[in-house]
């Protein structure tokens, strides 16, 4: 447990408005909060005050997927709970020693409980983390997954749990815990907390939410300011949610030509962006007793989760003071004629039913869109693997140094994009003339966003690029054709465009697995013969098994080695456990099944005590191409998903699977809508 000199270092939130369902102190019992019976047991602490779970009973620890120990893991469960109005969760927890602490949304009807918020910082005291709960009508929990690490006294423990009506942040500074806004340490120049009735320098105003000297406001003095541009920063708490209106907050300004006052979103990678700049022409005067309190309003546009920060900096000790007061959030947008939040998925297209929003110039060569039948030269398209992809370059044309240009819908300026798409190259001896990206401004002025300096072996390989533009502009794939012996094949697909950075959509949804960072809580079934095997590249025998994977093209898949194993023998990887629901589930994975030997590959459903149910099979050589399997059940009680790999006859028979999605609710309809081609022009 945590040393109880930590204690003291809790403080409880008291709320000024009414705290919503849900929200527990712990000071006598856990407020109808319990603890998963399929894991270790949150302690109520003797004395009230806290929950924790912590590294006593490591001989308990969970198993993982290849069978070690984990270590302990702690679910903690909410009461049902139903709020149709926006609300704010702020959790008040401590990682002691080390370990991690996780917050989810679970749903009935969903498989998958959805990631919220999460942390691995351990902490000397209590900390405060904040998250936006979107309203809802269906009824939801809350779940606190808490995992103490293998140290001797690493625990994770839950002070306080707080919910409230409105948007995280929202604050009137009136409560001890600041809604989580925090001061960025700077040694001379920092946001203090004013008011409360205090004696304090400067002639701090009254507050703007009671208008007198017992409220609160946020304020930063330049009076300690030692060196030119001394800079104070107030950081709200991250969004953990997308979101698009209008923010709101109050503010005094004492000096307009000694400070610098600004407000900029911060992603999680840490860049900012311009959201709003104080005029410098608005004067405002500390020193009279009517101060006066000036209201700004800014459209906020934040697709992904981002911090706002209130920025003042200081050219010398003269630089007055700004004060901060009454941050509040609406959904609408601050004027009606604001455009609405860009729609990326304009910008996306895998091809199945035409160019969607794309163009090609017209008289340049052009991009056509094609159907293969899969072949040991040529795999079939990226998105089914027998559905449609674009090709350039195919047949040469009566004259070199020609140009395929395809062309996007227009992109909004002063946004950040991550742009992906797949490729596959052939017979380019120099690559970087092969295949670029540009990005075409209204002028018609160019910018390279992307080239290609790597041949891609025929296989298809993912590029993601993030971009920004100051201005509206186009996105160009371009492809040159310098000669008849520097000249081969460009093959496009799966083109799509989100906003922000690639790096920060990257992250992997629960019930998703490409198998890149490890098996994502599949494990393998002990009694069989042999083990799935994680595998980048080619598989060990010729004529069987993939070039790569399905997901980059250079990553991870999972493949049964047929040449140890004996004919008929099986492998089987099995998903953690899954909650029953009265809906449908859809199920959706990648599979390859390529050699003369190929045995068979099943899918099926497992609860427990009974005999697996199956739901999907295929048997033979299938396609040198990776391919698309759909597969949507029903499960009232808990059951777990089963792939099952049989080797055939001979050592030809790898077989491999990548890219497993599970999801709540009916399959799409996106099934392969192209007929197989028969022509292999390609080459």
């Amino acid at each position: 447990m945590l040393p109880f000199f930590l204690l003291t270092l809790a403080a409880t939130i008291q709320a000024h408005n009414q705290l919503l369902p849900g929200s527990c102190s712990f000071e006598t019992d856990t407020c109808g909060y319990t603890s998963d019976e399929d894991f270790t047991s949150w302690a109520l602490h003797e004395d009230g005050r806290f929950v924790a779970v912590d590294t006593v009973g490591q001989d308990d620890a969970d198993a993982g997927p290849q069978g070690e120990v984990t270590g302990v893991t702690g679910v903690l469960l909410s009461p049902s709970l139903e709020q149709d109005e926006w609300s704010c969760l702020r959790l008040v927890y401590q990682i002691g020693g080390s370990g991690s602490v996780e917050v989810l949304r679970r749903t009935e009807g969903r498989s998958f409980d959805r990631p919220l918020w999460s942390s691995q910082q351990a902490s000397d005291s209590w900390v405060i983390s904040s998250m936006d709960l979107q309203n809802d009508t269906e009824p939801y929990r809350v779940v606190i997954e808490g995992k103490p690490g293998r140290g001797a006294g690493s625990s994770v423990a839950i002070f306080e749990i707080h919910i409230s009506s409105g948007h995280c942040l929202e604050c009137d500074f009136e409560e001890s815990h600041l809604c989580g806004y925090s001061n960025q340490w700077n040694a001379n120049v920092n946001w203090y907390v004013g008011g409360g009735g205090q004696l304090l320098q400067n002639h701090i105003p009254h507050d703007h939410t009671y208008n007198n000297k017992t409220g609160h406001l946020m304020y930063v003095d330049s009076v300690y300011a030692k060196t030119f541009k001394e800079v104070a920063k107030l950081v709200s708490p991250m969004t953990t949610v997308p979101l698009s209106g209008c923010l709101s907050f109050q503010y005094q300004r004492s000096d307009t030509r000694g400070n610098l006052f600004s407000v900029y979103t911060r992603d999680q990678l840490g860049q900012y962006q311009d959201l709003w700049r104080a005029d410098t022409e608005v004067q405002s005067n500390w020193s009279g007793m009517l101060e006066e309190w000036i209201p700004v309003q800014v459209d906020l546009k934040a697709p992904y989760s981002v911090q706002v920060v209130f920025e003042v900096s200081f050219n010398s000790p003269r630089g007055g003071r700004v004060a901060v007061d009454d941050i509040s959030f609406s959904p609408e947008f601050c004027s009606k004629d604001t455009e609405p939040t860009f729609d990326p998925s304009i910008a996306s297209c895998n091809f199945e039913s035409g160019f969607c929003n794309y163009a090609q110039d017209p008289g340049a060569a052009a991009w056509r869109r094609v159907s293969v039948k899969p072949n040991i030269f040529r795999s079939g398209d990226h998105t089914s693997g027998a559905g449609y992809f674009l090709l350039a370059h195919s047949r040469l044309g009566p004259r070199s140094r020609y140009v395929s240009r395809l062309t996007g819908p227009t992109l909004p300026g002063n946004m950040k994009f991550c742009l992906r798409f797949y490729y596959s190259l052939r017979g380019f001896n120099r690559t970087d003339q092969a295949l670029a990206v540009y990005l075409q401004q209204p002028r018609g002025a160019q910018e390279k966003v992307w080239t290609q300096g790597e041949k891609s072996r025929g296989l298809w390989i993912t590029v993601d690029a993030t971009f920004m533009t100051s201005q509206p502009a186009k996105v160009v794939f371009v492809s040159t054709c310098r000669s008849f012996w520097d000249c081969g094949s460009v093959a496009l697909d799966d083109v799509s465009v989100s906003l922000g950075d690639c790096e920060l959509t990257a992250g992997s949804l629960p019930g998703h697995c490409d198998f890149e960072a490890g098996l994502c809580g599949y494990a393998q079934d002990k009694q069989d013969a042999a083990d799935w095997q994680r595998r980048r590249g080619a598989t060990p025998t010729s004529y069987t098994g993939p070039r790569g994977d399905h997901t980059t093209g250079l990553g991870y898949y999972l493949h049964m080695e047929a040449s140890p194993m004996l004919p008929g023998q099986s492998v089987r990887l099995l998903s953690r456990s899954l909650r029953g629901s009265k809906g449908p589930q859809c199920l959706r994975f990648y599979y390859h099944m390529y050699g003369s030997g190929t045995g068979q590959l099943a899918v099926r459903l497992q609860k427990a005590g009974e005999e697996a149910e199956p739901l999907w099979q295929q048997s033979g050589e299938r396609s040198v191409a990776w391919l698309r399997a759909t597969v949507e059940y029903r499960s009232h009680s808990q059951h777990q998903i089963v792939f099952e790999a049989t080797r055939g006859s001979s050592v030809r028979s790898d077989i491999a699977i990548d890219d497993i999605i599970l999801e709540g609710g009916p399959c799409p309809e996106m099934d392969i809508v192209a007929t197989v081609g028969t022509s292999n022009e390609i080459e």
